[in-house]
């Protein structure tokens, strides 16, 4: 359990966990996504954007409740037991180190592009990744609190670039780049849909302050804070630059540009520009590299320390740190890695995002029906408050349920596998569980 010396993370480092986990590099290819939806594409950014920020609240609240670590598993083992909590950290933990990899793949194609040697040589590649995922892993080994000051450092240099777009760039916006508001002949209601469902994925990460809780400062109030100000940031960095990025680029150039920041960055100054930019993408990837292994290895402590993962993952250094769950995350990562380049830098990066965004967002859903459960049984609020906060429960299951229908069959079809295939992992482990506890009774 938490004591006061190793709760370390304050608001400005558990902020710096909800940007950097949702920041990374997504938001480097969004306006070039976007662009085919016309302006229907940023209203559903905006949309959520409000979405996102209806999430966070409530696990906000989930946060006052619950201030164990495990942040999405926690929730949900609190609201409806082992197994449910077990089938959500198998899932989040999954997406998490799946993530891991594309971010891995993603910034290999970035530092390619910026030292032409790397990309000619697959082996380079490979290796400029694997080093990378291995520095994180040592980072976080390391501590808490080492692996949140690389957070917060990383955070403030990935927003540099993207602020500058997002300010100084809107100096440059031609009007007349802008494409039109539904430019295809589908109806304008299912291009929204269909764009909402692709803008969300933006916004998967901001769930990572809740994970380390025990490591927060006032947990009750710092998370829930560092959540809805942390999203309302990533919600602003995206809107601004989307816009400008847009209205810099024509349409045409935009929707088969493989850089589009990069090329923004081009725009307003040059090869300097271009070269910042991508500066940039790379120490945003790293950043959200590290959150994310921090974010792996704690949700897989946190589960095994219950007793329903392995005892494996809840192995601490001297550091206090759980060393084994993290090398554990460093080798599956450096396995898809090496995996996918048999399919190509780009389907590789498809096909580990494809599973680590649905992932991700079935927890949201089990933690809405989490919050509303605890909820009905928390008389300790007043019941305006209740009302308020079972309605935003609500809010964030439909969302997540719609975000999981507009995945497509592929995705929800691998994503099932997945989760059954821990089902004999749980019956394995919590095998003895049940009758050791009657034992101590």
């Amino acid at each position: 359990m938490a004591t006061a010396t190793n709760r370390t993370l304050g608001p400005w480092r558990c902020w710096a966990l909800v940007v950097g986990g949702a920041i990374g590099s997504a938001v480097f290819m969004m306006p070039a996504i976007l662009v085919p939806f016309g302006g229907l594409g940023l209203l559903s950014l905006a949309a959520a954007s409000i979405g996102a920020l209806s999430v966070a609240m409530m696990l906000g609240n989930l946060s006052r409740r619950v201030t164990t670590t495990g942040g999405p598993y926690a929730y949900a083992r609190a609201g409806f037991g082992d197994f449910g909590g077990f089938l959500i950290a198998w899932g989040y933990w999954i997406s998490q180190w799946t993530a891991c990899a594309g971010m891995a793949i993603a910034f290999t194609a970035y530092i390619g592009g910026l030292i032409p040697a790397i990309a000619a040589h697959p082996s380079l590649s490979i290796g400029a990744g694997l080093a990378l995922v291995w520095l994180f892993v040592a980072v976080n080994v390391a501590g808490v609190r080492e692996s949140a000051v690389v957070g917060l450092v990383t955070t403030i240099l990935k927003l540099l670039p993207l602020v500058a777009i997002a300010t100084v760039g809107l100096w440059f916006v031609d009007f007349g780049h802008l494409p039109p508001m539904n430019p295809g002949t589908d109806s304008a209601v299912y291009v929204f849909a269909s764009a909402f469902a692709l803008t969300f994925w933006n916004f998967v990460g901001i769930e990572t302050a809740t994970v380390p809780a025990e490591n927060v400062v006032n947990p009750a109030k710092t998370i829930s804070r560092a959540l809805i100000s942390g999203t309302l940031t990533v919600a602003l960095v995206y809107l601004l630059v989307a816009f400008a990025v847009m209205g810099m680029i024509p349409p045409a150039q935009l929707a088969a540009s493989e850089s589009p920041l990069a090329d923004a960055g081009g725009h307003m100054a040059g090869s300097w520009g271009s070269m910042a930019v991508t500066i940039g993408a790379l120490v945003s990837i790293a950043g959200c590299l590290n959150v994310t292994i921090l974010v792996a290895g704690q949700t897989a402590m946190a589960a095994a320390r219950d007793r329903i993962f392995p005892a494996v993952f809840q192995r601490m250094t001297a550091r206090q740190t759980p060393g084994a769950s993290y090398a554990m995350v460093g080798v599956l990562v450096s396995a898809l890695v090496i995996m996918s380049q048999t399919r190509g830098l780009v389907a590789g990066y498809k096909f580990v995002i494809l599973i680590s965004t649905l992932t991700a967002v079935i927890p949201y859903a089990f933690a809405a029906m989490a919050a509303l459960l605890l909820d009905v049984h928390d008389h300790e609020i007043g019941r305006g408050r209740r009302v308020r906060e079972a309605l935003t429960a609500i809010v964030a299951f439909l969302i997540s349920m719609w975000v999981i229908a507009a995945a497509g069959e592929e995705s929800v079809y691998w994503v099932f596998l997945l989760l059954m295939a821990g089902i004999p992992v749980y019956v394995f482990v919590t095998r003895n569980k049940h009758i050791d506890e009657q034992k101590n009774v």
